[in-house]
């Protein structure tokens, strides 16, 4: 059987490299990529949605509220899964996905297409507080990833097809086409050439397209702005720019705190206990952390708070505003710890939808204390929930262009273009001025394997240390003699330095040649004199592992040297030279700008 499936690949290879050519092939994988990432994507909805129907009618909330019990069984299905079936660490879905684009040449495990269609609903079904969006691109990512593997797709065009897939995805979730392609290039540092834009709009199209034959025209956000944007609100539109922009500082060093605070527990067990009786104490004193908060964000657009914040401790109470303000602000301030828990504790998810609504408790707050001050000023508060979203998005996705089109396609219209670009422009300013890197990007930015729209960094990250690598250097031992030198290693040498080891292959120092050079011709000192007399330090050192090719490339600019030693763990493996490097980077960088 394998045979016959082998010969009917062979025969659809020549069939494509004699009728299609490779530009219209990438446009065909591009809509089919699309077209399976939106799937994935409808998949992914229908089954957390039918999780969650079978647990309310199960469960009726409303009576005896057990529902904050459930984020720990869910916790437990997914660990029990993870352990028993996947049998790998998870990552969170799309710095698994930037890993992937910059040091494995766009390559994805084929079990990631299915195992987050498993986890991630049970995840947020049983009312973890997580988005569905990151596990949906990490489905069509992995989808694509395995198809460009299937008809020998090169690492480059992979790498788009993947950015495809994640604009197929959102595309599909939103219903907007334009801001799946925006992400795409925003996060996954895509650049955007007509090479590009062709494929990833294609994809787009498939995505929106699949959504739309599955779901109809239900929407996420079923809203219609009434109230046009006014210029007499624009500071106010200012003061919520900079609101979103200080949510998202808290939000992503609270998502760091978190981890950090769940790392002593080193049992996946405990961290789910802890994790999921702190989130079931959450969703009892705050209902609306239960899942992704879809039904919160509609609520508020539709003016219906008492309806968004459900039943909590504080109903008698309810009537008042400031009760009413004061618990839409703890939204604000515990989604992302809901959040961060339940992936600490396990679980999941993505955190772009979880911005979302942050962003919405946030912008409400903000509109109802400007109504409610007692100054005579009035605003729509749909509209301040709306680009609440924004600000959150461009602060904490450090993607300013994806929240203003998001938020414009999902709202029909771009009545409110102006104050979108306002608050988005702001938040995205000062967070990025105060936050590097986004909770996708920070590690891996850390170990210098973060793609980015520089063109030299990106190029730099694509490189490879163990390509570069030489290794035919003619090695001593401190204890050889200066005639054991001259004859086991100068004389078979066609390089002129030489690593000093030790018998355990730990590296000592160099010899250059000229340091021998005066004393290689005067055989009296061939016995008197030994290697370790000769021996310096080397003017820098590669260690394997941890030094990024930024790093490299830097020990070389700023020691001047032609020739830097390799050392993991302080044991010798080789030297990088200066002039392989160079042509190294060279041809990458042509590759990378085809």
């Amino acid at each position: 059987m394998p045979i016959q499936k082998n010969k009917l690949l062979k025969r659809i290879y020549k069939w494509r490299y004699k009728h299609i050519s490779q530009k219209t092939f990438i446009y065909i994988l591009s809509v089919v990529v699309g077209l399976l990432a939106g799937l994935a994507s409808v998949t992914l909805k229908n089954i957390t949605y039918f999780i969650e129907a079978s647990l309310e009618k199960g469960i009726i909330f409303s009576s005896n509220q057990l529902y904050f019990i459930l984020p720990i069984i869910g916790l437990t299905l997914v660990y029990l899964y993870v352990k028993y079936v996947h049998k790998e660490k998870l990552n969170h879905a799309v710095s698994s996905i930037l890993f992937s684009l910059s040091k494995n040449k766009g390559l994805i495990d084929v079990k990631q297409v299915y195992t987050q269609l498993i986890i991630a609903p049970l995840t947020v079904g049983f009312g973890g507080s997580v988005g569905l969006l990151g596990p949906a691109v990490a489905t069509g990512a992995a989808i694509s990833s395995n198809l460009g593997r299937l008809f020998h797709i090169n690492s480059k065009t992979r790498s788009l097809l993947i950015a495809c897939a994640s604009a197929g995805a959102i595309s599909s979730i939103f219903q907007s086409p334009i801001a799946a392609i925006i992400f795409a290039v925003e996060v996954f540092s895509l650049d955007l050439t007509m090479i590009s834009m062709l494929p990833l709009l294609l994809a787009s199209i498939s995505g929106v397209l699949t959504s739309y034959f599955f779901m109809g025209n239900e929407v996420l956000f079923n809203f219609t702005i009434t109230e046009p944007f006014e210029v007499k609100d624009t500071l106010f539109y200012i003061l919520l720019g900079v609101g979103t922009a200080v949510a998202s500082i808290y939000f992503t060093k609270m998502y760091f705190g978190i981890i950090n605070l769940f790392k002593p527990l080193k049992s996946p067990k405990y961290r789910l206990l802890v994790g999921g009786l702190t989130i079931g104490v959450m969703l009892y004193m705050i209902p609306p952390l239960y899942g992704e908060g879809f039904v919160f964000i509609n609520n508020l657009l539709i003016g219906d708070h008492i309806q968004a914040l459900g039943k909590t401790p504080f109903d008698n109470y309810i009537d008042n505003i400031w009760v009413v303000i004061a618990l839409l602000f703890g939204i604000t301030i515990f989604k992302a710890v809901a959040m961060t828990t339940t992936l600490a504790a396990g679980g999941a998810g993505g955190i772009f939808i979880p911005t979302m609504v942050m962003g919405s408790a946030l912008g409400n707050v903000v509109a109802k204390l400007i109504n409610n001050s007692g100054l005579g000023f009035t605003v729509s508060e749909s509209n301040f929930t709306l680009i609440g979203m924004a600000g959150l998005i461009a602060g904490v996705q450090h993607a300013p262009l994806t929240a203003i089109f998001l938020i414009a396609e999902i709202t029909g219209g771009y009545a409110l273009f102006v104050p979108l670009m306002i608050t988005a422009a702001i938040s995205y300013i000062i967070t990025k001025n105060a936050v590097d890197y986004t909770i996708y990007t920070r590690e891996l930015a850390e170990s210098g394997e973060l793609l980015t729209h520089n063109k030299d960094q990106a190029v730099l990250t694509l490189m490879d240390l163990d390509t570069v690598i030489e290794t035919n250097f003619k090695h001593v031992y401190p204890e050889m003699t200066l005639g054991q030198m001259l004859h086991d290693s100068v004389a078979k040498s066609t390089r002129n330095i030489f690593p000093v080891i030790d018998a355990n292959h730990k590296f000592l120092g160099i010899i250059l040649l000229d340091d021998i050079r005066e004393f290689m011709f005067d055989t009296k000192l061939y016995t008197t004199i030994k290697v370790e007399t000769f021996t310096h330090k080397a003017p820098d050192q590669i260690n394997y592992g941890k030094d990024s090719m930024q790093t490299v490339m830097q020990k070389f600019q700023d020691t001047g040297a032609w020739n830097l030693p390799v050392v993991n763990n302080g044991i010798y493996m080789g030297f990088v030279s200066k002039s392989k490097l160079l042509t190294a980077y060279r041809r990458e960088l042509i590759k990378f700008t085809k």
